[in-house]
């Protein structure tokens, strides 16, 4: 989605233009023509009703997105179409068009459950970016909804991938944070999951069939963060023609994730905290109080106590994020979840891609885990992507890995020993848990994966070496 001072949302799907049917329902057959016309350049697929039975009709068959209807029309109005539909329990978007003069009716529509008006005659560019932002918002209940389903299908905490001991302390603070409305904040260097992990706490809160919406601090111009997360008035600047709901509407009921916040500007910071505080905001160059119930989850990959002592971060915004921190190790801190992310986007790419790639070597996958991965998760996932999209066969070979990747032979041995604020008794662990996963993934190499013969072969009993390798998360059926 591209915003833009002066111009309306872009509504896209994955994959493409977000596939969208509008029915616009009039009695007189010109006036539908003209909707038609005036909305032919969104590219949806555009139904017609002559009255408001006939659009039950249509509703009922063809399940649009949003509906455009008017007011004064014979059998059943506008009115009592929109009172129709909400009896129903349908949560189809309805913007009434009105004659001039009329607005007390579309007033009554809109508590009646229509989502906006339009007072003829209405201007086009206005009629537009009014149907662009309704689908936007069709668009984020979709995308959620499309979410659970996914989440359902998935055990654990869904998306998050890994056994790791380091992931299973971010999974334990997730089941304790979640049925809470306490604010999250989630750190991590770029491309470990935080929008994952922020995913998954929704999805295990009391919210979850309430939206999730996302916002990128750091993507948005300063000018216009405010317009994003707060909406704007008709006319509250060059370009803006027609009221726009903003994220924390969009969010009401659910959560807020805001993503990259250690790059706010410090003015937003002060209106966000207020916010925050009260609940309570307007709209850009608006008088009216809007009232919101949102969670708010939060990420960073700054280091925002560094940030407040050079005055680029609030203290006071700061301690009001994070009631909750959850940090999000980086991959060279939990190599041994490499297998199990590499058999995810493997089976992920391949269906994407309709490849059939399965097999890893043991020499391939030792590169894989001794790679550093400065670019974290989403690294390692345009390398196995990249993998698969240049396969000829079943094997991800040596060669289909990036240069960097095959270039690595070792840990590399210049990393720093003693690191700032570490303990020696959990550097010494640390060690001690490189070594075992380093040993034992050695002696499985060496022993194709047989426990059996692995076991004895390293002084283990059988049983003691079952729970070191779920201890660290080492899958031995990767060397057979």
């Amino acid at each position: 989605m591209q915003t833009g001072q002066g111009r309306c949302l872009r509504f896209n799907f994955p994959g493409g233009m977000m596939q969208c049917k509008i029915l616009i329902v009039d009695d007189d057959p010109a006036a539908r023509y003209g909707l038609k016309r005036a909305l032919a350049a969104l590219g949806c697929e555009i139904a017609e009703a002559e009255d408001g039975e006939a659009a039950l009709a249509a509703v009922a068959q063809g399940n649009p997105d949003l509906l455009i209807c008017d007011i004064q029309m014979p059998k059943m109005d506008g009115l009592t179409l929109v009172k129709r539909l909400a009896d129903q329990g349908d949560a189809l978007p309805v913007i009434v068009i009105t004659a001039y003069g009329s607005e007390r009716v579309a007033v009554e529509a809109m508590k009646a459950g229509a989502y906006d008006y339009l007072s003829k005659p209405y201007d086009v560019d206005e009629l537009r970016c009014l149907v662009e932002n309704v689908l936007e918002t069709v668009r984020l209940r979709r995308e959620n909804e499309t979410l659970r389903n996914e989440i359902r299908q998935q055990s654990g905490f869904g998306l998050l991938i890994g056994r790791s001991r380091a992931m299973e302390k971010v999974y334990d603070l997730i089941g304790k944070v979640a049925m809470t409305d306490a604010g999250v904040l989630i750190g991590g260097e770029s491309g470990t999951g935080k929008e994952l992990v922020a995913r998954a706490i929704h999805e295990q809160s009391g919210r979850k069939a309430r939206p999730f919406v996302a916002v990128n601090a750091a993507a948005l111009p300063t000018e216009l963060i405010e317009s994003e997360l707060f909406g704007h008035e008709r006319g509250a600047f060059t370009g803006a023609t027609a009221r726009r709901q903003g994220k924390f509407e969009l969010a009401d009921g659910g959560a807020l994730f805001l993503d990259e916040i250690g790059d706010m500007h410090i003015e937003t910071q002060a209106k966000l905290l207020r916010v925050l505080e009260e609940k309570q905001f307007e709209r850009l160059g608006g008088s009216e109080t809007v009232t919101v119930d949102v969670r708010i989850i939060s990420a960073t990959n700054k280091d925002l106590p560094v940030e407040i002592a050079e005055g680029r971060f609030r203290e006071d915004l700061f301690y009001r994020l994070k009631v909750v921190d959850i940090f999000l190790p980086p991959l060279r801190d939990r190599r041994e979840d490499i297998p199990l992310l590499v058999q995810h986007f493997l089976a992920r790419f391949n269906d994407q891609h309709g490849k059939a790639m399965t097999d890893v070597p043991p020499d391939v996958m030792k590169m894989l885990m001794v790679y550093a991965w400065p670019g974290n998760i989403r690294e390692l996932m345009h390398a196995v992507e990249r993998a698969v999209i240049f396969s000829d066969g079943s094997e991800l070979s040596r060669d289909l890995l990036p240069q960097a990747v095959r270039g690595v032979e070792s840990v590399d041995s210049a990393e720093s020993v003693w690191r700032d604020g570490v303990f020696f008794q959990d550097a010494k662990q640390e060690v001690v848990q490189s070594f075992e996963v380093a040993f034992i993934r050695s002696a499985l190499e060496y022993y194709k994966g047989n426990i059996s013969r692995t076991a004895p072969a390293i002084g283990m009993k059988r049983q003691a070496l079952q729970q070191k390798l779920k201890e660290h998360g080492i899958d031995p059926g990767i060397y057979r």
